[in-house]
């Protein structure tokens, strides 16, 4: 395993834990979601280069597309939930909540 694949996988692993363990804000889990579609976006992207292939440069392309899809759909809720609830809590957005 060399460094830059061990860095994509520390990034990715990393960002997946501070989604699952640190869920107080919106903001901070849309952040730890964008850092786990970069992290997986510059793998893609550096994957043809080194297997020396071209058959698979449009993937990255259409992933950040989707990552900048998922980005401004999570901004969205984000300003809609901190216009409704006041704040962008996770807990205030449970809808099952008494």
């Amino acid at each position: 395993m060399t460094l830059m694949h061990l860095s994509f996988y520390s990034a990715f692993t990393l960002s997946s834990l501070g989604l699952a363990f640190h869920r107080t804000h919106l903001i901070s889990a849309l952040l730890c979601l964008e850092c786990m579609m970069l992290s997986m976006y510059m793998a893609l992207s550096s994957w043809p280069i080194q297997t020396q292939t071209t058959s698979s440069t449009l993937m990255p392309i259409l992933m950040l597309a989707f990552s900048a899809c998922e980005a401004g759909t999570g901004l969205a809720i984000l300003v809609a939930s901190t216009r409704t609830h006041g704040s962008d809590h996770l807990q205030n957005l449970n809808l099952l909540q008494c």
